[in-house]
């Protein structure tokens, strides 16, 4: 590992050379370049699902946050237990929030503590040109952990020279304030930004003080040189959060609190000759208190856990006659240290009494041919972790998309991923939980076919999929042992998916040719998922068997008057769970706005209709809740 990470930045301080990329500022959706292969495509080529949020929705989204943003996207399913994203679980296809990979331009910042602190993203709203969201396994692209898809944020590089600041007011007390700026020169771009949000809650507790407030603060940097055929990539982001978490993690308590703590820094340098060179370094490192009883540590004693990731990748890739082709290897090292996550520590390190390592190593190789109206990708990820005794394993998969004419694609794929065990399936053996610390990586097979049209304003997608889990994990409670029985982490033998998704995207002023059509574009979504998994009738499953059954979403981007428009969004949610509070229900979100050239002026309008509706047992999430907010451009 020291030797590989050595190698790497070698490279990179040796690297003189840069390929420029084209500006991401403005772009058709179906032209962008999209990750969903190892060497990017054009998304109106790939063979996979890949949905892409640009700059112009995010800003007219009605969404306070990323984990709002990706509510909207159909595969996806986003479960919150606290307002504006203080803790949140994604997840995608029926599978549970460990089974998605999580990258950061790019560069996997993925939580191996557990799922649960994986979105907490360091980046403002105010920093994201665009998300990438892929459906399906992704293994042999991303590695670990995106054993059911990946999510890809993209911030903005500014090559001029700027700066602006939000200010939003709202309900519950809520205040939030960024400020970002961007530093720009003829091979050197610059963005900083930094932000802050807290609110008093919607609710308290039995005693009547408040138990999901929040406060968190994020700052993030980015920068790039270019070099005459090369690049040199900087990234460093923090995300400080604390936050009431009422009856978050169990139902007995209401006044549980969280405080988390994530630190990230990448470099990466990309470009070269006939032999493309990509390398890239990154470490991540999470710290995470939580506390039963808010501030009460002599009531029950508080949970700590500190989490380091050193990360190294060397990809290559390169052109002939026959496609493109490419190969690389990736090594992350994953520690904890902890109260009670991982095994006796022989020196313990302060409060930190348990710990665990762990190492992972990939190879890779896929080749990709594209065709007048064939465009084809296969490879394979051959996969090594000391964290278990699997030994190698090899995980393969292919792409096909065939252009039937210039509106209509086909397309299938056959792809295999894996994931490791986070280190809470492996130890956490407190609070009511059993944890086995001998837990197998899970594994799944998966089929997906589908349909692209895509006109002058329209664009259709259906698709259909069956994935074959095994080995999946899942918490067990065996109710023939009382209301006191422990939940148990297991691997379950098998777990069947099958699922259709439905998307249309339509613009009206490009399909009509009317300029001034009122309705900018409308979106409309729709997915059903439909899992087969036999558990012991005195069996109760904690996560597997909660997945978003229908989902349908709808939005609308309106021109009203001059520069006044307006953004409608709604959502139902039907979800297969064994919970009698958990029921289906629509939402509908909307955003008020003033574009001027120097300064926008916007309201917020979530849950509109004031309904009543929970995400997890009997955790309520927020009615009616409105936000008023203010951008200027300062220069």
């Amino acid at each position: 590992m020291r030797r590989l990470v050595i190698c790497i930045v070698v490279a990179m301080a040796a690297a003189t050379l840069w390929s420029p990329r084209a500006a991401a500022q403005e772009y058709s959706i179906d032209s962008v370049a999209v990750t969903a292969a190892r060497v990017p495509i054009a998304m109106h080529q790939s063979a996979r699902i890949v949905t892409v949020m640009d700059s112009v929705a995010i800003a007219s989204s009605p969404a306070e946050n990323v984990n709002d943003l990706l509510k909207y996207a159909l595969g996806v399913d986003v479960r919150q237990r606290g307002a504006f994203g203080m803790q949140t679980d994604v997840s995608m296809r029926g599978g549970t929030y460990n089974q998605v990979a999580v990258l950061l331009n790019g560069i996997n910042v993925t939580d191996p503590q557990t799922g649960h602190n994986s979105v907490d993203f360091p980046v403002n709203m105010c920093d994201i040109d665009h998300i990438e969201v892929l459906e399906g396994p992704a293994a042999r692209i991303y590695g670990t952990s995106s054993l059911l898809g990946a999510i890809n944020i993209v911030t903005r590089q500014n090559p001029a020279t700027s700066a602006s600041i939000n200010l939003e007011g709202g309900s519950f007390n809520y205040v939030n304030a960024n400020m970002s700026a961007a530093l720009g020169g003829h091979h050197t771009t610059n963005m900083l930004s930094v932000g802050y949000q807290r609110s008093d809650g919607f609710k308290r507790n039995a005693k009547g003080t408040p138990n999901n407030d929040f406060g968190a603060f994020k700052a993030f940097y980015h920068g790039s040189h270019l070099f005459e055929t090369r690049s040199l990539e900087w990234q460093v982001g923090v995300s400080n959060k604390d936050f009431g978490s009422s009856t978050f993690y169990s139902p007995k308590y209401d006044d549980q609190f969280e405080h988390t703590l994530k630190t990230f820094a990448a470099i990466k340098s990309e470009g070269g000759g006939k032999l493309h060179f990509s390398p890239a370094l990154y470490w991540n490192h999470g710290e995470d208190r939580f506390e039963l009883f808010r501030g009460a540590a002599d009531l029950y004693p508080f949970n700590y856990h500190r989490t380091n990731v050193l990360g190294a990748n060397l990809n290559f890739n390169t052109d002939t006659r026959l496609g493109r082709t490419a190969f690389g290897a990736e090594a992350r090292h994953e520690a904890i240290q902890s109260t009670n996550l991982g095994e006796k520590l022989e020196t313990p390190d302060g409060k930190y009494v348990c710990g665990l390592q762990r190492t992972a190593f990939n190879l890779f190789l896929e080749h990709n041919i594209t065709l007048e109206r064939l465009s084809a990708s296969a490879g394979l990820t051959a996969v090594y972790n000391t964290g278990n005794s699997e030994g190698i394993r090899i995980f393969p998969g292919a792409d096909i998309s065939f252009k039937v004419n210039e509106n209509l694609r086909l397309y299938g794929s056959y792809n295999t991923s894996y994931r490791m065990p986070t280190f809470t399936e492996l130890y956490y053996s407190v609070g009511g939980h059993k944890a086995d610390p001998n837990l197998k990586a899970e594994k799944l097979h998966s089929a997906e076919g589908g349909i692209k049209y895509l006109a002058t304003g329209l664009r259709a997608v259906a698709t259909i999929y069956y994935n074959r889990g095994y080995d999946m994990i899942d918490w067990i409670m065996d109710t023939t042992a009382g209301e006191d029985a422990p939940w148990t982490s297991v691997n379950h033998t098998v777990l069947n998916t099958f699922g259709q998704e439905i998307t249309l995207r339509i613009s009206p002023a490009s399909m009509l040719r009317i300029n001034s059509f009122p309705v900018r574009e409308i979106n409309l979504g729709y997915s059903h998922i439909s899992q087969n998994k036999v558990l012991d009738e005195n069996l109760r499953s904690l996560y597997s068997m909660e997945y978003v059954r229908h989902k349908f979403t709808a939005s609308s981007d309106i021109h009203i008057w001059r520069r006044l428009s307006a953004n409608l969004s709604a959502r139902y949610i039907d979800r297969a769970t064994e919970s009698q509070l958990i029921k289906p229900y629509w939402l509908l979100d909307a955003r008020l706005g003033y574009d001027a050239p120097h300064y926008n002026i916007y309201v917020r309008l979530n849950n509109l209709l004031n309904r009543t509706y929970y995400d997890f047992g009997d955790i309520p999430q927020p009615g009616f809740w409105l936000v008023a907010g203010l951008t200027c451009k300062l220069w």
